[in-house]
């Protein structure tokens, strides 16, 4: 189940695959699948166990049932592929198996065969180790220490704990001391200590020190039991701890308090109640328990009773009433769900979910506030957010205060996040070919293709291919220097002009100029990869993607973002090489490149900012239904977004707008002006 989180894991690998974008960077506390697919596994499965490195690479390993044997695989921010290149890494059957990871890379594997099974996986393939024993097993768990340790827990002599050191394995405390190891559970602290879980009497944990001989025995935590508890394969426990070496445990109670779910906390003398006990709603069975670093606790259990039909709820405890309640919906899974496991992404702000339901499903739901749509304030660093359509799904982006003034987004279009480093294969985004817009193309897996017979954007109906060969060196069929790539919308292209990407966010929003560029690259003393990331736009080095072979160069090492103005070479972008920048670089058109988008006016406010025309009134303010607009230039266009950054519909003529048909609510009306440069925003409440 839940595994030690602090160890970290090395990169193994930088994956150039699809991003789906509503799983990865959606503000909103909704579950969803991992990776885009609803089923990770190719069949049935059972025994999740699922772990988190420090970087957000997730790990994830079950009985594979098609396989009949153990498998591994690994998320890296983009797809899931298997650990070592194919399912099915055991000898036989592992219906009971753990996962470790390591702060030096090393994956570690354990499960039930001959004896007890381990195996270690050094970033190439998997060494199956020296068994700690050979005498038959079930219940077992492993974790790995800040050394690299690892150490086992299983069944054998009624309870032992083994570390590897130096190829073999070494006695750590006392054996037989758990009365079994029912349910086995394994974390180690930052305090250098090893705490043990598991249902034997009661809901029992014990702990030693990592450097423990055989005569060091084995204590209880807290001096008895956790609690009394229900125990069988179904009715299982779990354990976690946080950043300070808390100890949190999940179990479900015993028959006289109906089997529900409930949830203790060492307090450094006793286990103590946390928040309300026993407070799901009928009995409960599979259950997990995550933590977070600042000791924010979440639970996973199967409700079997009434018309539940076994389905999964995740709770949240609330800090302020100390009360229990379902976290991200009554219910996750659509059918019988079983095998939770649960683990915190603290690379991310995640909580991540696996179990089994006809195959092994993982998901996850941010745990980050919901977007405000807010843009960022005036200091440079200040960050906001802003939520539009990308791909077909509703996102949210973070937006940055720029040293040149300037809002950006602080991240590529179609990335999993902000940066967490130059090399953060989740931030890399899509690469577009210049003049092209959100169609497909631009996923670092799509297709490639010959150029078409009409190279230009209204020869491009019905293509989401990334265009190769050598008519890609131009991409548009003249390489004029007039063209642009600026216009809404597909539906406006023409032969000489593009629909600019970044326009889809809301009005404002654009690609930059090579100009703008300059600016920010001065602003923010950018010279090489690593002062491109240290910038407040995070910018990290994506590559790029042949206009010739489709192929990828200098991905983790180099930047490439298109600009929106054209070079006699093709287009321009801003370049982030090794140890030269350059604003205005120009290349092939048919390159696939990076996106940055950034924003003409400098605020969403009630006031107007920055404007050369007079203001422009909104009233009444708030309004039953018909907004009118007082204004002494003309109206060329007018955008409404809710209050979660949904375009919504409305009749606009006559300066007036008719909200009558519009629910009650908080809405931004963005107003474009004929020959203005500038979007005035106005908050308006619709009573």
């Amino acid at each position: 189940m839940f595994k030690n989180l602090y160890n970290a894991v090395q990169t193994i690998g930088i994956s150039l695959g699809l991003l789906t974008i509503a799983a990865n960077y959606s503000y909103a506390q909704q579950w969803e699948n991992v990776g885009g697919v609803p089923t990770v596994s190719t069949g049935g499965t059972s025994f999740n166990n699922l772990a988190i490195s420090p970087s957000g690479k997730y790990f994830l390993s079950y009985y594979d049932v098609a396989a009949a044997k153990g498998s591994v695989q690994r998320f890296d921010g983009s797809l899931w592929s298997y650990v070592g290149g194919s399912p099915g890494i055991t000898n036989t059957y592992a219906t009971y198996n753990s996962l470790s990871l390591a702060p030096n890379g090393n994956i570690y594997y354990t499960n039930q065969g001959t004896g007890l099974e381990v195996r270690e996986f050094n970033g190439t393939s998997w060494l199956q180790l020296p068994s700690p024993t050979t005498s038959m097993v079930n219940y077992q768990a492993s974790a790995v220490s800040s050394a690299n340790v690892l150490f086992t827990y299983s069944t054998h002599n009624s309870g032992t704990v083994q570390r590897f050191v130096n190829g073999a394995w070494e006695q750590v405390g006392n054996t037989g001391f758990s009365g079994g190891a029912s349910f086995a559970e394994m974390v180690i602290g930052t305090n250098n200590k090893v705490y043990t879980c598991n249902v034997s009497g009661g809901v029992k944990v014990y702990e030693n020190i990592t450097t423990a001989t055989s005569s060091d025995s084995w204590t209880l935590v807290g001096g008895s039991i956790v609690d009394a508890a229900s125990s069988s394969e179904q009715y299982n426990s779990d354990i976690a701890i946080d950043a300070n070496n808390n100890l949190y445990v999940a179990y479900v109670s015993n028959s006289a308090n109906g089997q529900k779910l409930n949830v203790k906390k060492f307090n450094g003398t006793a286990w103590s109640q946390l928040g309300n006990a026993n407070f799901s709603s009928g009995r409960v069975q599979h259950l997990a328990i995550a933590v977070t670093n600042t000791g924010d606790p979440y639970v996973v259990a199967s409700r079997w009773e009434n018309d539940d039909f076994s389905r999964n709820t995740v709770y949240k405890l609330d800090a302020a009433t100390q009360t229990w309640g379902a976290f991200g919906g009554n219910f996750i899974s659509d059918g019988q769900a079983v095998y939770n496991d649960l683990a915190y992404d603290k690379a991310n702000n995640y909580l991540v979910l696996a179990y089994s339901q006809n195959g092994t499903k993982v998901k996850k739901i941010s745990l980050t506030p919901a977007c405000n749509n807010m843009d960022p304030g005036n200091n440079p660093g200040d960050v906001g957010c802003v939520t539009f359509n990308y791909r077909g799904q509703q996102v949210s982006y973070t937006t940055v205060r720029a040293a040149d003034g300037k809002i950006w987004l602080q991240q590529n279009l179609g990335s999993a996040r902000v940066a967490a480093s130059f090399d953060d294969a989740g931030s890399y985004g899509d690469l577009f070919q210049w003049g092209r817009w959100d169609d497909g193309h631009q996923l670092r897996n799509s297709a490639a293709a010959a150029t078409p017979s009409v190279n230009s954007p209204d020869g491009l109906a019905g293509t989401n291919a990334f265009v190769i060969g050598s008519g890609a060196a131009s991409w548009w069929s003249t390489n004029a220097t007039s063209d642009q790539w600026n216009v809404d919308s597909p539906s406006s292209v023409n032969a000489a002009t593009g629909a600019d990407p970044c326009k889809a966010i809301s009005l404002g929003w654009r690609l930059p100029t090579s100009a703008e560029w300059g600016t920010l690259v001065s602003a923010e003393g950018i010279n090489n990869p690593a002062t491109a990331y240290a910038s407040r736009l995070k910018l990290p080095a994506g590559g790029y993607r042949s206009n010739t072979t489709g192929a990828f160069t200098f991905v983790g090492q180099r930047g490439y973002f298109w600009s929106s103005d054209t070079a006699n070479s093709g287009g321009k972008f801003l370049y982030v090489g090794s140890s030269i920048v350059t604003p205005a670089s120009g290349g092939p058109r048919g390159q696939g490149e990076s996106v940055r988008c950034m924003k003409d006016f400098s605020a969403l406010a009630t006031s107007d900012i920055g404007l050369a025309v007079k203001p422009i009134q909104v009233y009444p303010n708030p309004t039953n239904g018909i907004l009118n607009i007082k204004s002494d230039s003309s109206i060329e266009a007018v955008h409404i977004t809710n209050a979660v950054g949904q375009k919504v519909e409305a009749q606009f003529s006559g300066n007036q707008i008719n909200m009558q048909g519009m629910p009650k609510g908080m809405y931004m009306i963005e107003i474009k002006l004929k020959g203005q440069q500038q979007t005035i925003s106005k908050k308006v409440i619709k009573n």
